[in-house]
């Protein structure tokens, strides 16, 4: 929905993995780093599912291109590249070509490449590792839109993400609203105990007993 989409926008990956923690949900993903720009994304996610190449009939295609054509603007690609093979599962030119099609960015479980192409076409890519080896010969792609395990976490299409250069969290569509509502008055607690803090309240006294237990149910 737009208006998740919109709320989202405005949440950073701390709020929004504090209000999982207070519904007692899951949805971080830890050990994948922000390579180019340093833009937060989000958005609804489109996924891609990546295997080791061997030797099964798969469409001709080039990895990765189905979803950037199926992507909507504000879309996230996220890919799954769990096959332990060190073999680029994204590139520049799948970074021109997302971003001329409007995806906010992609994350990838597995290595990329080409990073300094996406942060010339000042493109976010997030990844757990990069290599300048290519995926031909060595990975392909066995899903567009298909649930995918990113670090541990279940992922369906048309679920929703945020990535920062704190971390990345994502968030099961059946599940925003509530979230949303908890991310978004944890980040308005948040702002406020800036603000006194600006205006000369001691840290002890901001960060106090209520802080400790502003999550719990």
């Amino acid at each position: 929905m737009i208006e998740f989409t919109a709320r989202l926008a405005q949440l950073d990956s701390c709020a929004v993995s504090d209000a999982l923690d207070k519904l007692g949900l899951k949805g971080v993903a830890t050990g994948i780093e922000r390579l180019a720009t340093d833009q937060r994304i989000s958005g609804r996610v489109v996924t891609v599912k990546l295997e080791a190449d061997d030797g099964r009939p798969v469409a001709s295609r080039h990895l990765g291109t189905t979803a950037v054509e199926s992507a909507q603007p504000g879309d996230v690609i996220v890919i799954e590249q769990r096959t332990g093979i060190d073999a680029a599962s994204w590139g520049g030119n799948l970074s021109f070509a997302a971003q001329q099609r409007g995806v906010a960015g992609v994350i990838v479980d597995g290595p990329a490449r080409d990073i300094d192409e996406a942060q010339s076409y000042g493109f976010p890519l997030f990844a757990r590792s990069r290599t300048p080896h290519t995926a031909r010969g060595r990975i392909v792609e066995t899903g567009t839109n298909v649930p995918i395990i990113v670090s541990g976490v279940t992922v369906t299409p048309g679920d929703y993400v945020v990535a920062d250069g704190t971390g990345i969290v994502f968030v099961t569509a059946g599940e925003m609203d509530a979230v949303l509502e908890a991310a978004e008055a944890i980040a308005s607690r948040e702002r406020a105990m800036v603000a006194a803090l600006r205006e000369g309240a001691p840290v002890t006294q901001v960060m106090g007993k209520s802080y400790e237990t502003m999550l719990k149910k």
